[in-house]
């Protein structure tokens, strides 16, 4: 829960390029602001969202501590923009709460014909926060580090183009795994594992248990199979000498090129990202709702 002090701020942060969000944005605003909540906006999006004056809503400047002070980071669009608030959030601790204006919005914890309802909760402080895990990954080529970042859904070592496979040798725990010609890999948190890695055929895990995943991506080899690794082991992937055109991506949105020979390790991130939640219905209630799963003859638990 959040504290007390009646000095109240939200962070807005919405799909600025799509005509609903920015409606949905100046909606929300005037709503929070009816309950006397100071309500932020990002000042590089301040124009695109409807304009939106001072009158309205503050404007910070983006960066690590655009947060700062907030009670919630709310995030009005699908997945992408609710990971883009992750990395406003994450520096500060600021909890996320989505309203979903996308697709599946795995992410989202409300719907956007829910707006009124979930300012209400957020006015009498009716929610909860859950940290998800999410992991830190370092690109080292030659013994120097090429770069530093972070996920909450996935890292992806990928094919720059369509011509070529990759040659990516994969490896657990310091120790060599197998070597797989492939289009890729993906290196996941639970919070992913209905994200690219399903989609690559991997696992779904259930968010509130911690584990690291390793998926390859249409790998040509006998052991190409999903892992599932303990939250404290260390996942990595070395390109190959022979390999160009490899790239990094973090939750698809913070690309690396990757040059032949470069080692990519990922491990459980030091800050996890915390999520705000309206309800309390079970994971699997999830997945039915986002997913759209058949669920008819379900007869429930029979009570003897």
């Amino acid at each position: 829960m959040t504290s007390s002090s009646d000095n109240r701020a939200v962070l807005l942060v919405a799909h600025t390029g799509r005509k609903e969000a920015r409606l949905v944005a100046a909606e929300a605003a005037e709503r929070f602001a009816q309950h006397g909540i100071e309500v932020r906006v990002l000042a590089d999006e301040s124009a695109e969202l409807l304009g939106m004056s001072s009158a309205l809503a503050t404007h910070v400047e983006a960066g690590p501590e655009a947060a700062e002070g907030c009670e919630l980071v709310v995030v009005l669009g699908g997945d992408g923009t609710i990971l883009r608030g992750a990395e406003v959030a994450r520096s500060t601790n600021t909890p996320i709460l989505g309203v979903n204006l996308g697709h599946v919005g795995f992410l989202a914890e409300s719907e956007r014909d829910a707006l009124s309802y979930t300012v209400d909760h957020v006015v009498s402080r009716d929610y909860e926060v859950e940290e998800r895990m999410t992991v830190d990954v370092r690109v080292r080529l030659d013994g120097h580090v090429l770069a530093d970042s972070w996920a909450l859904n996935e890292v992806s070592v990928e094919k720059a183009s369509r011509e070529r496979m990759l040659d990516l040798v994969a490896e657990v725990d310091g120790r060599a795994l197998s070597r797989w010609g492939c289009d890729g890999v993906v290196m996941a948190t639970p919070t992913g594992s209905t994200a690219y890695a399903f989609s690559a055929g991997g696992p779904i895990v259930w968010p509130d248990l911690e584990a690291l995943l390793m998926v390859p991506i249409s790998a040509h080899a006998l052991f190409a199979r999903p892992l599932v690794v303990s939250p404290s082991s260390e996942l990595a992937v070395t390109v190959q000498p022979t390999t160009g055109g490899a790239v990094l991506w973090c939750d698809g949105r913070r690309p690396v090129d990757l040059p032949p020979g470069s080692r990519i390790e990922v491990r459980r991130g030091r800050w996890p990202v915390r999520l705000a939640r309206l309800h309390t219905a079970p994971f699997t209630d999830r997945l039915v709702a986002k997913f759209a799963l058949p669920v008819e003859g379900w007869r429930g638990r029979r009570h003897e």
